[in-house]
């Protein structure tokens, strides 16, 4: 299954990952909406876009954890004939759960997880109609297993993985197709908005993401993890006992 016209939607758009996605599509000839709450880089994306590839580019600015800004979104996502939803929108916060900012932890389960169901269940009823249509929701190899000093994260992630197989099963008789995107540790400010600007700097790159994504959006793959070593570490997590999985992510999560 390949994307080559029509509309895409990709949600936190202004950098990282939701630029690469943004690019690749446009790329491919898609007209893209993008969606962000940094306004600035948002606009020179839009501009760079349409320079480079001539497609049709217009941009939405948001903070998708907030309601109102959030239901913008949604009305434009039940008015357009949209062909792809990357709900790539999230992030995280580290250190340990007692310390947390409540309104942090609020603002990180309405953007992870509610935005992201409520932006796909605006965009399911047209694909449906039409038959066809792609949303990447994206998780992370975090939905595996739980992690010390990124619980409230990987939770949020957890709920992303599972949403995202069960839509799946369900929409694929009527020629829909969902993804949940797993990728590791990435080179964008991930680890910076989270408060752990070191973490884990065995990172990859935002164009092996990228190329990861589409090319197991193409087969039509439910899930998609990004790397060999992930892959294992991910997939290999379920058998192994709790206690020793918890005490090797939160190894992980802090080290440089």
């Amino acid at each position: 299954m390949t994307y080559t016209s029509g509309w895409a939607v990709v949600t936190g758009a202004s950098s990282g990952l939701g630029r690469g996605f943004a690019t690749k599509l446009a790329a491919d000839g898609m007209s893209v909406v993008l969606v962000a709450r940094s306004a600035g880089p948002l606009h020179d994306l839009a501009d760079e876009l349409r320079e480079t590839y001539g497609t049709e580019v217009e941009v939405i600015v948001a903070d998708l954890a907030d309601a109102d800004a959030r239901s913008t979104v949604i009305a434009d996502l039940e008015t357009r004939d949209v062909e792809v939803l990357i709900n790539n929108a999230g992030f995280a916060t580290s250190g340990d759960f007692a310390d947390e900012n409540p309104a942090r932890i609020a603002e990180m389960i309405s953007l992870n997880c509610l935005t992201l169901t409520l932006l796909s269940r605006a965009a399911v009823p047209g694909m449906i109609a039409r038959g066809r249509g792609a949303i990447v929701n994206v998780a992370s190899t975090a939905a595996f297993q739980p992690i010390p000093t990124m619980g409230t994260y990987a939770a949020t992630k957890a709920f992303v993985l599972r949403l995202s197989l069960a839509m799946w099963h369900e929409l694929r008789p009527s020629g829909v197709t969902v993804m949940a995107l797993c990728p590791g540790a990435t080179e964008t400010d991930f680890w910076r908005i989270a408060g752990n600007p070191d973490g884990f700097r065995r990172r990859r790159t935002v164009a092996q993401v990228v190329a990861t994504c589409f090319d197991s959006l193409a087969k039509g793959s439910p899930v998609a993890i990004d790397g060999a070593l992930n892959t294992v570490l991910a997939r290999t997590a379920p058998f192994v006992p709790d206690r020793l999985t918890m005490a090797i992510a939160r190894f992980i999560a802090r080290r440089p």
